[in-house]
């Protein structure tokens, strides 16, 4: 087993530059079968004007990340324990783990300085409302600028993102625009209030090729525009490497690996990084070879594997190890960690955790 590499202390790390920080955020859903841990101790961290990388399989909690920063987790879910830490304009850095999801802090910054594109443009918008009244909205919910100034400011958003003859689409509902066009409109209802931190959950999954490069490219470019930092969700790894400064691999509620987008790609660590690296379809394959694939498939949330989550499924499986050993986040070099058993420093006799910005904590007891 490879030994565990030198620490690197908290106060080297630029703190100034880190827009969020989420430290060990478990969010449980409590149903009458049992708990459901969707969100199992998760870390990240993203700096300003960088984008981040949530990859996985379905059903490895990305979402409900996403959706426990912005603390909009639909009930019987709650955050349980961790903290989110958030620096607002102001430099003043805030929990947003400890904040009422209904209170006045939390609305001030959901749409304002955090927004988010989900999933589901046509299930997101409202098709009773035009797409106009939903930009105007947002507006004047955190500016203070009046109905005609909000209209003039959405049709200049919806220009921004590439809507043709944008005066005239603004009274447009939702179900009379293409798939595309949708997914635009709600990037510009996200970006209307000019959010430090924009969260894109999968928002090209239902879109064609030409549309998801389209809107790939709008994204970079308005990123670029104003400084904003990105938390993009995706299982495409094809996006990813286009796309990414860094990246977390998450599976069953916990991020495995996190890196920068080089030593992901080029130097993955973890069996099940590995494993989707391998899952990737290759121009330069043999027609004969047959594609690689993961065996098995994600447990069900009641019946978690003990140890590590995912030995039942790994390649490099070590029978009364990883089966019995919960695995800590290991530092494998400044800034990648990993949780995997063959990482762990034979001779310490326990793991010793990181914390999110992949730096180990020193233990001051002594």
């Amino acid at each position: 087993m490879q030994p565990i590499h030198t620490r690197l202390d908290d106060n080297d790390a630029q703190d100034d530059e880190v827009l969020l920080d989420v430290k060990d955020v478990k969010t449980h859903f409590f149903t009458d079968e049992g708990v459901v841990k969707a969100v199992d101790g998760v870390n990240l961290s993203l700096k300003r004007g960088q984008t981040l990388c949530v990859v996985g399989e379905s059903g490895c909690g990305k979402s409900v990340t996403a959706r426990s920063i912005l603390r909009i987790v639909p009930p019987p879910g709650e955050i349980v324990s961790g903290a989110i830490n958030f620096r607002q304009r102001d430099g003043g850095t805030i929990d947003l783990a400890t904040l009422n999801p209904k209170g006045r802090e939390i609305r001030r910054i959901r749409g304002g300085e955090i927004s988010m594109i989900f999933q589901e443009p046509m299930s997101s918008l409202s098709p009773v409302h035009t797409i106009g009244s939903q930009i105007i909205e947002a507006i004047q919910l955190h500016l203070p600028v009046s109905k005609g100034e909000a209209r003039k400011q959405a049709v200049s958003m919806l220009d921004l993102v590439g809507i043709p003859r944008p005066g005239e689409q603004l009274d447009a509902y939702s179900f009379e625009l293409s798939g595309g066009m949708r997914q635009r409109a709600m990037i510009a209802i996200a970006l209307a209030c000019e959010p430090q931190l924009l969260i894109a959950d999968e928002p090209t999954t239902a879109l064609d090729v030409t549309t998801q490069a389209n809107i790939l490219d709008l994204i970079r470019d308005l990123q670029q525009a104003s400084g904003m930092s990105v938390l993009f969700i995706t299982h495409d790894l094809g996006v990813v490497a286009e796309i990414a400064d860094e990246v977390v691999v998450m599976y069953l509620g916990r991020d495995v690996e996190s890196g920068d987008v080089d030593s992901i790609f080029h130097d993955p660590k973890h069996p099940y990084t590995r494993a989707l690296l391998q899952s990737i379809p290759r121009y330069d394959s043999r027609q004969s070879r047959k594609l690689y694939s993961i065996k098995g498939t994600v447990p069900h949330p009641f019946d978690r594997p003990s140890g590590c989550p995912f030995h039942p499924r790994c390649d490099d499986f070590i029978a009364g190890t990883c089966n019995t050993i919960d695995p800590a986040r290991q530092l494998i070099s400044p800034g990648h960690s990993v949780r995997c058993l063959l990482y762990a420093d034979a001779n310490a006799g326990e793991q010793v955790p990181v914390n999110s910005a992949g730096t180990q904590d020193m233990d001051m007891s002594n």
